[in-house]
């Protein structure tokens, strides 16, 4: 399945011309994700891939955000992947409460490939041992996007966006139903 993200209505990004996701749910208690970002690549801040691990406050620079959670609870998971590989996973018990880092799961599979026009970065999850995201229910999907222009301008992209600012964290932002595979 495959869905567009907008950019904020506060934000600016004169390097992005259109941010796309496809989403996939090839086993019921996995997740595959496809982030491709168009538009001027040279112009974004993306530091250079290294080997992958866990790191915190990506979404200060650039990163590509999934939150995940099975309706009707309230709790759901966070999951960062930054374009050098480092990524983050966080549970959370209801809106913004009880953040604790995840380590019921394995490493992503995180893989990218960028040229001048294109910027692509694919993640692959096993969420089989999270408890709050049961295999064979359906999951509400929040989608997002941080970049950093290289003159420091940060944008904000997601599905939807709630009044105000920018807040990956909101209900309105779990905006795409993901069916049971």
């Amino acid at each position: 399945m495959r869905t567009a993200l907008t950019l904020h209505p506060d934000s600016r990004c004169a390097a992005v011309t259109r941010i796309d996701v496809d989403v996939a749910r090839p086993r019921p208690g996995g997740l595959r994700l496809r982030y491709v970002v168009s538009g001027r690549i040279g112009e974004l801040r993306l530091p250079p891939v290294s080997t992958p691990r866990r790191g915190d406050a990506l979404w200060q620079h650039a990163c590509f955000e999934a939150f995940v959670r099975a309706p009707p609870g309230a709790a759901y998971y966070e999951f960062n992947f930054a374009p050098s590989g480092q990524w983050a996973a966080y549970g959370f018990g209801g809106y913004r409460e009880g953040m604790q880092a995840v380590r019921e799961m394995g490493a992503p599979h995180i893989d990218v490939q960028s040229n001048d026009r294109r910027y692509e970065m694919r993640a692959t999850l096993n969420l089989d041992r999270l408890p709050a995201l049961p295999r064979d229910a359906l999951w509400r999907l929040g989608l997002s996007a941080v970049l950093e222009e290289s003159d420091g301008r940060i944008s904000y992209w997601a599905l939807a966006h709630p009044p105000g600012k920018a807040d990956f964290h909101h209900s309105d932002c779990f905006a795409l139903e993901l069916p049971a595979a």
